[in-house]
């Protein structure tokens, strides 16, 4: 997790704002999915050209 993020996310606990909370948690989970997209990809096509 990126240290910018993170500061963002302990202000809004510490600020109790539910909303930004809200709003990095699903930031977070998008990011996690498109890096995990990201990466399938790249495997897909790695064996795929690796195997004759």
């Amino acid at each position: 997790m990126p240290v910018w993020f993170q500061n963002q996310l302990m202000r809004a606990f510490f600020q109790k704002d539910l909303n930004q909370i809200l709003i990095l948690n699903q930031f977070w989970y998008y990011y996690l999915q498109c890096i995990r997209k990201s990466s399938n990809t790249f495997i897909e096509t790695s064996t795929t050209t690796s195997s004759k």
